[in-house]
């Protein structure tokens, strides 16, 4: 409460004052962008959410970087120079990938930049690869598996589960050599020092590779072997490497630590306050930032960050886009745009953890649903046909955002918008929720909870749509609608706790693969997530044609892949394609430099920005 009567203060003071103190610069050295939530967590190979991702791209440095506002084209950053076939670095058929690690690069800690930090870090994610994280780029372009665990079951052949407990200790001393000799086999050797470089063999060619290590990628961030190994991380030893796979969240030393090479280095993450204070690397080996500070401060509240933008308190605020008409008339402030490879989608989790709070009495009586509620086709065609789309992107989204049949985005290969896609139709979806589990859902109604991040008010409205429609159709059909802070939300569908699921996917890489394969493969991390019988689905329908789809060459063929996907997605309501949207930044007119990525996962890029009336 405290916190809030000061900010309501200095809006007051910045009305009282005039327009002579909106238009000077506040806080010159200082930039300020006000979010909704906080990082989820700030270990690189852990975090797998924008929120956390920002913080991380500025702390951190990958190997390569996005070149300017391009997705396609690349810069040196930790290396040297950028692999191509010209340069001799991309070598056997786009097989082996050569980096010269740059010298006199130190960690903020002061200790020096080795093409040894370079292996470990990505060795270290290999094997640490977190359930439901990010690793499993890295795993599939490398070794063309989709987790560490079926890799190793396939090389070993013994599953995971009976060799290692879920604390990672062995089950029989039995396994220790199989699990020695399957990192000296075949992780070792994959990422190798060859004097000042490292090398990369992968098994097959892959052509999204260098997309997967540019920078904004944080599981590709680069290391401290040293710092890394006296926390408590892997020991960088071949024996006893499966103690370190599979974390919880919390127990990482880098849950709240960050110790990069990049142009800022963490000062504070207040969890309190949600927020993080960055300041200036000033033995940055590269050009250092204007800005001495930056504070990324998660408040939820709309009112707040509005208020605080227009007194000159905020440089840049996160604007759902149902109040972007409160700011357009701001003095002082500029709106810009910018597509991203984006879309927000709902997906239905086909078997609820059990022991989960959000399935009422866990029954088909009213009062509840059975954890295997949306296992039923019905039920999901109901609610594909319960959303009205068109209003949707017309009210809520002010018309920046579009209909999309499928997760793929427009702007890549295999979007087809002429694909089929529900109507928003009501009588449908009655008549879909009638043949719903033998007329059951319909006779004894049903009672469930919708959750959304808090702050995310285009969620919240989606979630209150749905609520509606629904309920009107049947008065003994009940859902609630719940907002609950973004880590909370993220631990609770990592858990399979959520009935449904509102989330968003800003690609990692642009190619089709990244979104279909995230959200529809049984092994992708949405689609692990969606239950038991999806996968199952998924194992039987769609993996080998998505397989067959990345490993495709010709663009025509596996635009007719892609298209073979989302058919079955529809045809069996895989999920609600809710929109993808148009990005709008927010900001004052002194920020100067500020620069747009489709790739970025954050809303500025602090290492450019300046402040300047």
């Amino acid at each position: 409460m405290k916190r809030f009567l000061i900010v309501l203060g200095l809006v007051a003071c910045a009305f009282l004052s005039g327009s002579l103190v909106l238009a000077e610069v506040k806080n010159p050295d200082t930039y300020i962008f006000l979010s909704i939530g906080e990082p989820d967590t700030l270990d690189p190979h852990y975090a797998y959410d924008t929120a956390s991702g920002e913080v991380i791209g500025f702390v951190y440095e990958n190997l390569i970087a996005y070149k300017g506002e391009s997705v396609t084209e690349f810069v040196p950053r930790l290396a040297t120079e950028v692999p191509t076939l010209e340069n001799g670095l991309i070598r056997d058929g786009g097989k082996t990938y050569v980096f010269p690690i740059r010298k006199g690069v130190q960690f903020h800690n002061g200790n020096d930049l080795t093409p040894e930090d370079v292996e470990y870090s990505f060795e270290r994610g290999i094997l640490f690869d977190p359930y439901g994280g990010p690793m499993w780029m890295l795993i599939e372009a490398l070794f063309g598996y989709e987790t560490l665990e079926d890799f190793v079951q396939d090389k070993v052949g013994i599953a995971w589960s009976d060799m290692v407990d879920e604390e990672g200790n062995l089950k029989s001393e039995e396994y220790r050599q199989k699990l020695i000799d399957f990192y000296t086999t075949y992780i070792d050797p994959a990422i190798e020092v060859e004097g000042d470089s490292v090398v990369f063999r992968l098994s097959r060619p892959f052509a999204p590779f260098l997309s997967i290590l540019a920078q904004n990628a944080s599981w590709s961030a680069i290391l401290d072997r040293e710092t890394c190994i006296s926390l408590g991380l892997w020991d960088g030893q071949a024996d006893g490497w499966w103690k370190y796979h599979n974390w919880k969240k919390e127990k990482s030393p880098l849950y709240d630590k960050a110790i990069g090479t990049g142009p800022f280095k963490l000062l504070e993450w207040d969890r309190a306050q949600q927020k993080v204070t960055l300041i200036r690397n000033d033995a940055y080996w590269g050009e250092k930032p204007k800005l001495a500070k930056v504070i990324i401060w998660g408040v939820d509240e709309w009112s707040t960050r509005r208020s605080m933008l227009e007194a000159g308190d905020a440089d840049q605020i996160y604007t759902p886009l149902q109040y972007l008409d409160q700011v357009r008339e701001l003095p002082g402030v500029v709106i810009k745009e910018g597509s991203r490879l984006t879309i927000t989608a709902l997906h239905f989790n086909w078997n609820v953890a059990k022991e989960s709070k959000y399935l009422g009495s866990g029954k088909l009586d009213g009062e509840g649903i059975p954890p295997d509620f949306f296992s039923d086709v019905h039920v999901r065609k109901a609610f594909s046909y319960a959303f009205d789309y068109d209003t949707f992107i017309e009210q809520v989204l002010k018309g920046y955002g579009h209909r999309i049949p499928s997760v793929i985005p427009r702007g890549l290969l295999g979007f087809n918008e002429n694909l089929p896609m529900y109507p928003f139709d009501l009588e449908k979806a009655k008549e879909e929720f009638q043949k719903a589990w033998n007329g059951e859902v319909w006779e004894k109604g049903f009672k469930l909870t919708l959750l959304y991040n808090t702050g995310n008010e285009a969620r919240q409205t989606a979630c209150e749509m749905l609520k509606e429609n629904i309920e009107s159709l049947n008065p003994k059909f009940k859902i609630e609608v719940q907002g609950v802070q973004w880590p909370t939300y993220l631990d609770a569908y990592r858990q399979g706790q959520l009935p449904a699921f509102i989330i968003g996917w800003l690609a990692d890489y642009p190619d089709p693969h990244n979104f279909i394969f995230t959200y529809y493969h049984s092994n992708g991390v949405y689609g692990t997530t969606q239950g038991a019988a999806f996968r199952k689905f998924a194992e039987e329908n769609l993996n080998a044609l998505i397989e067959d789809a990345i490993e495709e060459t010709d663009p025509v063929k596996r635009q007719a892949i892609y298209e073979e996907i989302q058919k079955i997605a529809y045809q069996n309501a895989l999920g609600i394609p809710l929109y993808q949207p148009e990005e709008v930044y927010v900001m004052r007119s002194w920020v100067k430099g500020w620069m747009f990525n489709p790739m970025r996962p954050g809303e500025a890029n602090y290492d450019g920005i300046w402040k300047e009336e």
